[in-house]
């Protein structure tokens, strides 16, 4: 719209920019020929009037034969340095010097426009030729000065200006209406097209826009509401295959608590008899004890990231000394000997102690695993948020793992000497803290070794309302 305005306005104001000089030249060329020609008759006609040599009586008569009566204007004879002026209303606009050298210094007409109290005037001047008797001595040389005003031209140029001025304001106005309707009609199904991509992006995947005309503008709508169609049906499809996916996890968890009862129970039996057994039996007895306590965790884990998938996860917070919470936790397991722990005093948070329990555990668990010993567990408080650092002294992380560390089953298995574990312990540690509000990281040391930062709000939205109301 803006370049359509513009070129409007630059087309219209050069036409009456071009129009308004044509006219102005043609006025004024007109009116200073017109002026120049009768003057340059007249001298000539009354030059042989003029007595050798020429006095100021003569002179004078000379001059009143000369003054023009159609208009404002005066005429001026010099002869050496003596000024005869004529009609007084001219008197006061000055010869220019540079006309006046021109005419003497030539012996030539010339003119030359000027402008006296905002009033443009024509100065002709000529130089009268007057006969001299032979071998006579010559005289001062006369010299004739036309003094005429251009009012009236400069009235007609300014009234072709304005006119062509007048001309080009409808014409621009035409012009900015005509492209406001233009770009209406094309920005408002482009606005609409963009609002409704907004919505697709934003999740709502049943946004359509109406189709209107035959244009391209049209088909653009049309391939729009084709591509929102098949993506809503593609998304329904996936989130219908994904929710069936989480239903069997939680299922087949759930039918196989049982029969790992049982199993567990058999495999305690083997690994009690497997002292008295012999060769291949013992080996057998304790690698069945082995696989299926690994089989156990690993049914708990998918039992734990089907809850969180199916928001059936439930947060219940408790007023707890943290340092102590994560001692017990440590203490339980059998780790004190191989984790140092650096806790101040009086650290207490709202939080949820079980959910604690198995994020402290999956990380210590990790760190012990795939790190190097001695891990190093530390505890602070920053302003409203509880900091948990779990450091080990191994080689570190590569760079390709860390963005996949949270990642459900995934192993850095390039980096770990072992891969025990289900790959889902960290995944677990993650969705425990992102239920609390907080935040998991994992980066490497510069001393070397990997540290996973816990950051976790010491009170819950819930426990800051009942102490606002407090």
């Amino acid at each position: 719209m803006t370049a359509f305005v513009l070129l409007a306005a630059f087309s219209t104001t050069a036409t009456a920019v071009l129009t308004y000089r044509q006219a102005r030249s043609s006025i004024l060329d007109r009116s200073q020929s017109a002026l120049t020609s009768d003057f340059r008759n007249q001298v000539a006609a009354l030059a042989p009037t003029l007595s050798w040599p020429a006095n100021e009586a003569d002179l004078a008569r000379f001059m009143d034969r000369l003054v023009p009566r159609t208009r404002q204007a005066s005429v001026r004879v010099v002869q050496s340095t003596t000024h005869l002026a004529g009609d007084a209303s001219a008197s006061g606009v000055p010869v220019p010097d540079e006309l006046r050298g021109r005419v003497r210094g030539q012996n030539s007409y010339g003119y030359q426009r000027v402008v006296d109290g905002g009033v443009p005037w024509l100065v002709v001047g000529a130089p009268v030729k007057v006969k001299q008797p032979t071998g006579a001595k010559a005289s001062a040389p006369v010299e004739v000065y036309l003094t005429a005003s251009l009012r009236t031209e400069q009235e007609d140029t300014t009234a072709v200006l304005d006119a062509a001025r007048n001309g080009a304001l409808p014409v621009a106005l035409a012009a900015i209406l005509l492209a406001l309707l233009s770009a209406r009609r094309v920005l408002r199904p482009v606005r609409d097209l963009g609002r409704a991509a907004r919505d697709l992006a934003e999740g709502r995947l049943d946004t359509r826009v109406a189709v209107k005309g035959k244009d391209e503008l049209a088909d653009l709508a049309g391939t729009f509401n084709k591509s929102a169609r098949e993506l809503e049906s593609t998304v329904e499809e996936l989130r219908g295959m994904e929710a069936k996916a989480r239903r069997f996890a939680a299922d087949v968890s759930h039918e196989l608590r049982t029969p790992l009862s049982v199993m567990t129970a058999v495999t305690d039996v083997l690994e009690e008899e497997a002292p008295s057994m012999r060769g291949d039996a013992a080996t057998a007895a304790g690698l069945v004890g082995s696989e299926t306590r690994r089989l156990v965790r690993l049914v708990s884990d998918l039992m734990e990231i089907s809850r969180f998938d199916a928001g059936a996860a439930e947060l219940r917070r408790k007023e707890l000394d943290v340092a102590r919470q994560i001692t017990a936790t440590v203490q339980s397991r059998g780790w004190q000997e191989r984790v140092r722990t650096c806790f101040p005093e009086g650290v207490r948070a709202g939080l949820d102690p079980r959910r604690l329990d198995v994020i402290t555990a999956n990380l210590v668990g990790n760190a012990l695993r795939h790190g190097g010993e001695p891990v190093t567990v530390t505890l602070r408080s920053e302003a409203e948020d509880v900091v948990i650092e779990v450091a080990d002294s191994g080689p570190g992380i590569p760079g390709d793992a860390l963005p996949h560390l949270f990642d459900r089953f995934y192993k850095a298995d390039t980096a770990r000497s072992r891969s025990e574990g289900s790959g889902l312990g960290l995944a677990i540690a993650r969705e425990n803290v992102l239920l609390h509000g907080g935040e998991l990281t994992a980066a490497n040391r510069p001393e070397g070794g990997a540290v996973f930062t816990v950051r976790l709000p010491s009170r819950g939205p819930e426990q800051n309302d009942e102490g606002s109301r407090s």
